[in-house]
Formats: structure tokens, C-alpha cells, sequence
């Protein structure tokens, strides 16, 4: 087929380089386009964003979503979890234990002593059956078995991404279960609001705000403390908006355990599950702005603290701290604290969540 310039990706990338077979299932690089021209490239390995074109103030497209550029890159990432879908349980669960209906369980451990993200085989290592709804929304869907990385109950997972004609790439998360268990999903874009480039550029001047009065406090392996902490007079609060950098290496126990920012924020909320405004980021140089909107109770605000500089698309680096994460969420370690929004899902009820990223600028 030749190519026009209508069905040439903006952000150039190629569909035949993430065309493989990993486990007997195919992958394949899908394009969302709304109406402005503006693009989105996901795959269905790993549900991962492979980029977000979207304009400065000067109308200049850029990808502002970390991303590798073929699907062998994507596979073995030094990050593995750059830009992916997260499951079955998004962030931490202490020593990988729970205890659901009075029976232990024992969860993969792949970070120190904790599950993180699911196990080091969870949602982001598998390839989603997928489904493109027209030019704007495409649904991927799994079957997550009953045992997988320790989980209990089968998990029937369907994940909708539609990139809006208002440039919002909305992401929407339907399971269902045959046996009580429990469900965490998110998604975890590493966003660069600058454009990705060699090196690209840190966060430290992306100015945000975060909509929360509260944050949890997290021991030296990242586990929640249990406290619910006010951010007032810590480095935490985004209430008003200030840069990432300002406090981001502050004399303060949170920042060193975190390395940086890698907490958990208590969104307000007027009532459990309203779609409500979690966060923005505004990029000043070029104008970019991005605003968050989620049902969930959290947002995991993720820094970037451990890149060391990898390659990524198109010759672009990843030094630390050069991308900013909103994972829209329940609280890490919610099974193992009972005063936390539950996480638990049975088989008489759906899991429902809803997470808004809204590109703008601003002159």
C-alpha cells in the first residue's frame, strides 16, 4: 500500500515494526485521530502508548509520551513498565500478601520485598486482543486466568482509549470476575510534556497542581505507612501550583524514601466516584498543558526517579526525572488496610474506572 500523507503517521512510526508474535498472539501499532489531525499510537503489547502527538503555541507536533519505536525495544525496555497498561494490582502490595476470605496469598515479588504493578509478568507483558472502534477508540481486551501471578478468580478485562475532538485521550476500565479477588488497574504514560529528545529534558520546570489535601506517607521499600498525611507545610503540596523542582529534592524523610515524588495522593472528592479534576502540568517553553481527570480516590505521582539515560524512539534519551506519571488509582497496600477504599471486587459487581488526560496550551 503507498503511502499519503492522510495515513502517514504524524509521530513516525512504523505499524510493521511492532508486527510480531509473542506467545502466539499477534501484536500490531494502532493510530486514534481526532478531527484537529492530532494522533495517538498504542499497542496492544502491553496496552502501551507509544506516543501522543499533540501542538505547542506555535502549533509544532511533538510526541509528549515516552515510547520506544519498534516492538523488540518495547519488549525488553530497561523501564518496563514505559507508558503501559498496569494489572492486575497497580503499585505496591507489601511482601506480595494478602488475606481475602480468610486464606493467605502470596503474590510474585519483583521489587525488593513487594509486589509491584501486578508481578514482573502482569498486564503490561501481555498481548491484548484488539479491537479499533473507527478512527477515534480502540478496545482491548483479556482474560486474566484464575492464579495468574498469584491473583485468585478469573478477571475479564476490557480497556477503551478514544482521543477526543476536545483532545482528551479518555481511558476507560470495565472487569468482571468469577470468584472474589481484587482489582488496582491503571495506566502508567511517562508524560514529556517538552517532546522527547536526546537528552530529553527534565520536569523539573513543568509547573503543577495537584487537587489533593492529603497524601500517604510511604516507609523506605515504598509501602504506605498507613498515615493519611495533610501536605500543608511539607513539600507535597501542589495546592497551589509551583514546579516539580522546587521541592523535589528536599530535606525531608518522604522525598529521600521516594527518591523524589513516588506517593500516592488522596484526591478530594465531593463523593466516591465522581468524575472530578485531579491535576494539571503546564510545560512554560513551549505552553503544552495537560490537565487529569479520574474517578479514582488517588493518583500515584511518579517522577522518574530511577532512568538512567536509556534510548528510547528515535534516538531519544530518558535521563532521570525527564517525565512526570499521574497513575490514576486506588491506594498501594489497599488489602492490607482495611480503613482504604476497598479494592475488592466480586463476582455480583463490575469494576468501573475512568481517567481523563487533556492536552491544551497556553500563550
Amino acid at each position: 500500500m503507498t503511502s499519503t500523507k492522510e495515513n502517514t503517521p504524524l509521530c513516525g512510526l512504523n505499524r510493521e515494526d511492532f508486527q510480531t508474535t509473542v506467545n502466539g498472539k499477534k501484536t500490531d501499532l494502532y493510530f486514534l485521530r481526532n478531527r484537529a489531525g492530532y494522533e495517538v499510537a498504542i499497542t496492544n503489547y502491553g496496552g502501551a502508548i507509544c506516543a501522543v502527538m499533540v501542538p505547542d503555541k506555535d502549533g509544532k507536533m511533538t510526541n509528549v509520551v515516552q515510547g520506544h519505536d519498534n516492538i523488540q525495544s518495547l519488549i525488553n525496555s530497561p523501564e518496563p513498565f514505559l507508558s503501559t497498561l498496569i494489572g492486575r494490582f497497580g503499585n505496591r502490595i507489601a511482601k506480595g500478601q494478602f488475606i481475602l476470605n480468610g486464606k493467605e496469598y502470596q503474590l510474585a515479588v519483583n521489587n525488593g520485598q513487594n509486589a509491584l504493578h501486578g508481578g514482573p509478568t502482569g498486564y503490561h507483558k501481555k498481548v491484548w486482543d484488539a479491537r479499533q472502534m473507527g478512527p477515534r477508540s480502540l478496545a482491548l481486551h483479556r482474560v486474566s486466568p484464575y492464579g495468574e501471578e498469584g491473583f485468585t478468580g478469573e478477571l475479564d478485562v476490557t480497556v477503551e482509549f478514544t482521543f477526543t475532538d476536545q483532545n482528551e485521550l479518555v481511558i476507560e476500565y470495565l472487569a468482571s470476575t468469577n470468584k472474589k479477588t481484587i482489582v488496582n488497574l491503571t495506566h502508567h504514560a511517562f508524560f514529556s510534556l517538552t517532546g522527547l529528545a536526546n537528552p530529553t529534558p527534565t520536569i523539573d520546570d513543568l509547573i503543577c497542581e495537584i487537587n489533593a489535601d492529603y497524601y500517604l506517607p510511604i516507609d523506605e521499600t515504598s509501602i504506605p505507612t498507613g498515615e493519611i498525611r495533610f501536605v500543608k507545610d511539607t513539600p507535597f503540596d501542589f495546592r497551589t501550583p509551583k514546579t516539580v523542582g522546587q521541592d523535589i529534592d528536599a530535606d525531608d524523610e518522604q522525598i529521600r524514601n521516594g527518591h523524589g515524588y513516588d506517593h500516592c495522593y488522596v484526591l478530594n472528592k465531593r463523593e466516591e466516584g465522581e468524575l472530578s479534576f485531579a491535576a494539571r502540568i503546564k510545560e512554560p517553553k513551549s505552553g503544552r498543558t495537560m490537565e487529569v481527570y479520574t474517578t479514582e480516590p488517588g493518583v500515584q505521582i511518579y517522577t522518574d526517579n530511577y532512568a538512567n539515560g536509556y534510548e528510547g524512539q528515535h534516538g531519544a534519551t530518558f535521563p532521570r526525572r525527564s517525565a512526570i506519571c499521574f497513575e490514576c488509582q486506588h491506594f498501594p497496600d489497599s488489602p492490607n488496610r482495611p480503613y482504604f477504599p476497598s479494592v475488592v471486587l466480586t463476582p455480583n459487581k463490575q469494576y468501573k474506572q475512568k481517567t481523563i488526560y487533556r492536552f491544551g496550551v497556553e500563550k
